[in-house]
Parts: structure tokens; C-alpha cells; sequence
């Protein structure tokens, strides 16, 4: 339904960004009055991660893409970018291959559509050194935003591999089973840290290519 500048689509990861996205939609209401489309789990909402500052609520603006500020200090040891939206983000930076791998960054997509090409290539490029994008997402491949947001990542890949972490292409949303589900979202994880040397070894837990 995205096409043709007609709404807005995002996916916060702190309380502040939700905060100054409905500010940014209030002001838009007379000169751009799209609809705004939010796409933020309960869960994402009361986790005491996405939790912010008085100060961020009472400055700032709404960031269309954020970037690694940690990795930033080391961008030129950077060899991975790996690029998320929502939830996701808060299991990468918890996981316990964060430490041990930091030739990795970690970026956010907040808003998804209209996609910020701009905001995107600025992230990328102070990543010089970097050879590989990763788009990952919880949902399986033919779902979620992969297929969307796979040619826009390419155009502003100054030339890198643009590659996908996902749960194998399925039928249904979900698994099901709690226990699956995180047995599988573990898998998600540490594929995105520790790419697989062949697709063999992926079994049936998640999809890289």
C-alpha cells in the first residue's frame, strides 16, 4: 500500500522517537496531512530499553535512521553493517555475541516508508571500510520488510553486498509455539553475527542470502 508518497510507515525504538514522531505528524497535519502508520508491539513499548531521558524528550527531533554511535568511534574497523527495524534491534544489541564481534554496527531503520535514501547512504558511507549490509527482521523472507526495502538498500550500497537474515519463506506469520519461536529467534541472532559457511547449515531456523 506504500507507493506514490501516500502515508507514512514507522517502527520506534525509544520512547523519545515515538514522542517526536507524533510531533513531526502534528506539524505535517496542514502541510503534508498523510496518514502515519505505526508499527510498535506492546512489548517494544513497556521494554525498559527503549526507555528515554527527560532531555531526549524535551529536545531533538524524530531520527529517520540511527546510527551506531559506539561503532561510529571505530568506523574504520567496521566490516559488517547489520540494519534493523523495531524490536530486533533490542536482541541484537542484548546478545551475547555483541561483545566478541566488533568489527559489527548496528543501525535502525525508524522510518520505513517513504524510505530516507538520504538518512540511509549517510549511515552507510561513514562506514567506509564496510563490505556487507545485513538486512535483518524476525518476520519470514516473503513477509515483514525485506522484499520492500531489498532495492532501495542496493541503491545506496556504494557498490556492497547487500545480504538478508530471516526466518525461512512461510505460509504463516508465526510458528506457533513459544518455545519454537524463540528457539528460532535465537537462530536469527546468531546468524546475523556469524554468517554461515554454507546454506547447509541453516537447517530449517532462518534464512541468509
Amino acid at each position: 500500500l506504500a507507493a506514490d508518497l501516500n502515508m507514512r510507515v514507522a517502527n520506534c525504538t525509544t520512547a523519545a522517537q515515538y514522542f517526536h514522531l507524533l510531533r513531526r505528524q502534528a506539524a505535517l497535519l496542514i502541510i503534508d496531512p498523510l496518514p502515519l502508520i505505526v508499527l510498535s508491539p506492546k512489548s517494544l513499548l513497556r521494554h525498559p530499553l527503549v526507555a528515554s531521558a527527560p532531555r531526549e524528550l524535551a529536545e531533538g527531533r524524530f531520527r529517520m535512521v540511527i546510527g551506531n554511535a559506539e561503532a561510529a568511534e571505530r568506523a574504520a574497523d567496521i566490516r559488517r553493517i547489520l540494519l534493523c527495524s523495531g524490536k530486533i534491534y533490542l536482541d541484537l544489541m542484548t546478545a551475547e555475541q555483541r561483545a566478541s564481534r566488533p568489527e559489527i554496527a548496528i543501525c535502525r531503520l525508524e522510518q520505513l516508508y517513504p524510505v530516507p535514501m538520504r538518512d540511509l547512504r549517510a549511515a552507510f558511507d561513514v562506514y567506509s571500510n564496510a563490505s556487507e549490509i545485513v538486512w535483518v527482521q524476525e518476520e519470514p523472507e516473503n513477509m515483514g520488510a525485506w522484499s520492500f526495502i531489498r532495492p532501495h538498500l542496493e541503491e545506496v550500497s556504494s557498490g556492497r553486498t547487500v545480504r538478508r537474515v530471516t526466518r525461512p519463506r512461510s505460509a504463516s506469520p508465526a510458528e506457533g509455539s513459544a518455545a519454537r519461536h524463540a528457539l528460532n529467534q535465537q537462530a536469527l541472532i546468531d546468524q546475523a553475527f556469524n554468517a554461515p559457511k554454507s546454506t547447509g547449515e541453516l537447517g530449517k531456523l532462518g534464512s541468509w542470502g
